[in-house]
C-alpha cells in the first residue's frame, strides 16, 4: 500500500490495533515489565533484545506516540521527553562534551537561550550565537575543530524569523556537523526540516502538537541521514560505550545510532521521562494536528491583515504577509502556512502594550503559546525577562513587542476582541 498522506498519518500511524484489541491507544500505566527468565532481561540490559525494561527508559504507550511522530517528520526514530527543554538539552548532550562548542541562531526562545548560554556553560559546553543576516564567511569564523552542531528554530519564538534550513544545513555539513532544528511552531504539518537537509529535529510538544495546553512534553527525532563515522568528530557514537559492555552505536544500530544513544544513555541517566498518561493526551492532540494547524494559519493571516492596516499598530511581523521580509523564505519552506503566532507593536510603546493586553476580554494573558485558545504575552517582561537588552535585540524582541497566539475560535470574535481593546486605550 502506498504511504499515507500526512493528515492520515496523524490518525493512523503509531498504535495499530490487531484483531480484538482496543480501538484507541491503551495507557500502559506501569513502571515495570515481567519476563520469564533473567537471561531475557539481561539481554535487554545489554541492548541485545528489543522490549521494555523500565518506564524510565521506555514504555509501550510512549513508544506508540514516538512512532507516530517519527512518521510525521520522516525520521528513523523518535524519543519523547518530559519537556521541550529536556529535548533541547538531549540534542546537545548526546554529541557534545565539556570543551566542545556549537553554533546557534540568536533568534531562539528565551528559555533555550538561558539553557545554552548559562547552564551549559557551567558544564563546559560553549554556545556561539550567530544571526541569519551574517554572510556565510562571517558565520564560518564561529566554527572550529571542537564545534559539534548547528542549532536553530524553523520559526523563531517570538521574533518569527524563518530559518533558511538549506543554507545552514550546507554550512553545518561543510564542517562535518549536523543541523538540529526546533520545529515547534511549524510542526511537521507545515514544514519537515529533514526534506531540506536538517539531521535532527526536536519539538516542545507542549505547543501545537498537544494543542490544548494540557501536558508539558518534548520530543527528539532522528533523520538517520547524518554519517557520524565519516564526520570523525563523535566518539560517543562511533567508539565503544563501556556502560553497555562495549556497544558501538553506529556499528550496532546503524541509521538509528543517535536516537538509540539518546534513549539508552541519556534517558537512562537523566531521567527526563514522559509519563504514559502524558503520551496518551499528546496522542489525542496529534490526531487533530493537521486540522488545527490549517485553522490556526487561516485565522492568524486574517488577524495579521487586520493589524497591518490598523492605526494603533506601529509595526507587525507575520511571515505569511506579503509585506514581511520573511515572506520569500516562508514561501520556500512553509508554502501552506507558517503558524498561528503574530508579533506586533502598539503605538505608545511598552505602557500602551500593557494597557492593550489588560483590555482584552477573550484573549488571555498566559505564559504559553500555540494552543486552541487565543492568548497574548509581553515577552520582554515575561518569557525573555532574564535576557540583557543586548540579548533582547539579538533575539528580535523590542520593548513594545506583543506576541499574539491566534487560536481556532471564530476569527470574527478574535478581531472584535482586539478592536474593543484598542478602543479601551
Amino acid at each position: 500500500m502506498k504511504e499515507y498522506k500526512i493528515e492520515t498519518k496523524c490518525i493512523q500511524e503509531g498504535y495499530k490495533p490487531q484483531n480484538g484489541e482496543p480501538r484507541i491507544l491503551p495507557i500502559y500505566q506501569s513502571t515495570t515489565y515481567k519476563y520469564d527468565s533473567s537471561e531475557h532481561l539481561g539481554d535487554l540490559f545489554d541492548l541485545k533484545a528489543p522490549g521494555h525494561m523500565y518506564t524510565r527508559i521506555s514504555n509501550p504507550t510512549v513508544d506508540f506516540v514516538e512512532q507516530k511522530i517519527a512518521a510525521l517528520e520522516g525520521g528513523v526514530g523518535a524519543m519523547c521527553t518530559s519537556s521541550g527543554q529536556a529535548a533541547s538539552l538531549t540534542c546537545i548532550l548526546n554529541i557534545a562534551n565539556a570543551g566542545d562548542n556549537f553554533v546557534c541562531l540568536s533568534t531562539i526562545y528565551g528559555g533555550t537561550i538561558n539553557l545554552f548560554a548559562v547552564t551549559l556553560k557551567r558544564v563546559g559546553i560553549e554556545v556561539r550565537f550567530v544571526n541569519q543576516s551574517m554572510s556565510d564567511e562571517e558565520i564560518e569564523k564561529y566554527f572550529d575543530e571542537n564545534t559539534k552542531l548547528v542549532f536553530g528554530e524553523t520559526i523563531a519564538n517570538p521574533a518569527l524569523t524563518i530559518l533558511d534550513i538549506e543554507r545552514f544545513a550546507n554550512l553545518a555539513h561543510k564542517h562535518n556537523v549536523p543541523l538540529v532544528v526546533d520545529n515547534t511552531f511549524a510542526t511537521p504539518i507545515n514544514c519537515r526540516p529533514f526534506e531540506h537537509g536538517a539531521d535532527i529535529v526536536m519539538h516542545s510538544t507542549t505547543k501545537y502538537m498537544d494543542g490544548h495546553a494540557s501536558v508539558v512534553g518534548g520530543v527528539v527525532i532522528d533523520s538517520g541521514n547524518f554519517d557520524w563515522e565519516a564526520a570523525g568528530k563523535f566518539p560517543g557514537l562511533t567508539e565503544p560505550d563501556d556502560s553497555y559492555h562495549g556497544v558501538v552505536y553506529t556499528r550496532d544500530f546503524g541509521k538509528a545510532a543517535f536516537i538509540t544513544k539518546a534513549r539508552v544513555q541519556l534517558m537512562r541517566d537523566l531521567g527526563v521521562t514522559p509519563q504514559p498518561m502524558t503520551a496518551f493526551i499528546l496522542n489525542l492532540g496529534l490526531e487533530t494536528l493537521a486540522l488545527r494547524m490549517e485553522r490556526h494559519c487561516q485565522n492568524a493571516l486574517a488577524v495579521a491583515k487586520f493589524l497591518e492596516n490598523n492605526e494603533n499598530v506601529s509595526w507587525i511581523n507575520y511571515p505569511d504577509l506579503e509585506s514581511s521580509d520573511q515572506y520569500a523564505l516562508t514561501q520556500k519552506y512553509l508554502p501552506g502556512g507558517s503558524c498561528g503566532v503574530i508579533s506586533f507593536g502598539v503605538k505608545g510603546g511598552r505602557e500602551a502594550a500593557v494597557k492593550f493586553m489588560n483590555a482584552l476580554k477573550m484573549a488571555a494573558i498566559v505564559v504559553h503559546v500555540a494552543d486552541a485558545r487565543t492568548s497574548v504575552l509581553h515577552p520582554a517582561s515575561t518569557t525573555h525577562r532574564q535576557l540583557t537588552d543586548e540579548q533582547l535585540v539579538e533575539a528580535g524582541i523590542t520593548p513594545d513587542l506583543i506576541r499574539l497566539s491566534v487560536g481556532i475560535e471564530n476569527v470574527e470574535d478574535i478581531i472584535d476582541d482586539i478592536k474593543q481593546a484598542f478602543a479601551a486605550i
